[in-house]
């Protein structure tokens, strides 16, 4: 079945299990997540990376739920902001948005809170989901058509009030479109000053290579955390071989690595989280066993969950910049405390051979949204 006969059911399914934010879920209020007030939990000088030629903080934040929860929540607009604000004020150059978020208006939440700030800051934004210009519905399947990637990021520089993009992702590989004419459009952004950086999103290598080959990326953004490393098989190796950086969405597993979600956790039906198999009833009692292992690290580093998660994240490769979500104050701050975490080279290699040891159980997503993970793009006729 092609991806474009879907139909606007399951496209909604689809963008909620792609995302990158923590939902709140049923189990523990309000997502609380352990905490500390030991110094690894408070904030610390976050640094800078580069992702290829672009540098920008060593953690980033993802803005995906600051216009609606998985759940159907609506996040207060003003609260929104001022997570944006602080997290500049507290060192954070790189905001993650899309125009499927929302859609619309996460973009629009992101240009106004980080208009007073707008050139100390990286703005990524994405396109390719088959989204309507003007209202934003959601229509089946993706759009990467170059017309139509030119005339999407014309709506993104007037919601995210900018006249650039900092970096422009490809949000999932159109099967119908080869990427060297996305990589086309791209350029043609590129050279009137409306995009100044690129990347791909869940694409297949061979569609990395050759869109790379066209013109160089930048980052690659993909699901990548203690619960799932997938990526290190194939993935890194690549962006290791060819200089790309790696943002890494879903860093706290969806949750699940914050040590928020217990063994008799049960997620409600708008959660997507009820759809995959590696948090179900049956599975979560196993995988919990990675939980303990960071709770036992985030006592012997007086950290958090979280925060061991993300730095093991950053302490994989000096390119690799974590964009955790979220739309509470303190877990912000508790995410940015991960910059005060620090591993010796054998931590690091102890906790990384501890966590291979559990085999997790399940799958990362719902099947039916699995198709539009590592998809090759077609070859240019």
């Amino acid at each position: 079945m092609s991806e474009r006969t879907y139909d606007v059911g399951r496209r909604d399914f689809l963008m909620a299990a792609a995302g990158l934010a923590v939902a709140p879920f049923i189990g523990c209020a309000h997502g609380s997540r352990p905490s500390s007030s030991s110094p690894a939990a408070a904030t610390q000088g976050l640094g800078r990376r580069r992702l290829g030629t672009l540098e920008v903080s060593s953690l980033g934040l993802g803005c995906q739920n600051m216009s609606r929860t998985y759940q159907g929540t609506v996040p207060e607009r003003s609260e929104m902001l001022r997570i944006l604000r602080t997290a500049f004020e507290r060192g954070v150059t790189f905001y993650d948005a899309a125009e499927a978020y929302g859609p619309h208006e996460v973009e629009r939440i992101l240009g106004e809170g980080v208009a007073p700030f707008r050139d100390q800051v990286v703005i990524a934004t994405k396109f390719g989901w088959n989204i309507d210009l003007e209202t934003g519905a959601r229509r089946p399947g993706l759009n990467s058509r170059p017309e139509h990637i030119k005339l999407a990021v014309e709506g993104m520089l007037r919601r995210l009030r900018t006249e650039r993009i900092d970096l422009l992702y490809q949000h999932r590989v159109d099967p119908e479109v080869p990427i060297e004419d996305v990589a086309g459009a791209i350029k043609d952004l590129k050279a009137e000053g409306k995009v100044l950086h690129w990347g791909l999103c869940e694409m297949g290598p061979n569609t990395l290579r050759r869109a790379h080959a066209e013109m160089p990326v930048t980052a690659v953004q993909n699901e990548y955390s203690l619960l799932w490393r997938g990526p290190e098989r194939v993935l890194l190796p690549l962006c290791t071989e060819l200089g790309i950086g790696f943002v890494p969405w879903s860093p706290l597993g969806v949750g699940f690595l914050t040590g928020a979600i217990g063994p008799d956790t049960r997620f409600v039906d708008a959660d997507f989280r009820k759809s995959e198999t590696r948090f179900s009833p049956e599975n979560l009692p196993h995988n919990l066993a990675l939980v303990e292992l960071l709770r036992r690290w985030a006592e012997r580093k007086q950290a958090t969950p979280a925060q061991l998660a993300l730095a093991w994240l950053t302490g994989q490769e000096p390119w690799v910049v974590p964009i955790p979500g979220t739309t509470q104050m303190p877990h912000l701050l508790e995410n940015l405390g991960a910059a005060g975490v620090r591993f010796s080279p054998s931590e690091l290699a102890e906790l990384t051979a501890s966590a291979s040891a559990i085999q997790v159980r399940g799958e990362r997503l719902p099947a039916a949204v699995q198709v539009f993970s590592d998809v090759e793009a077609p070859p240019r006729p």
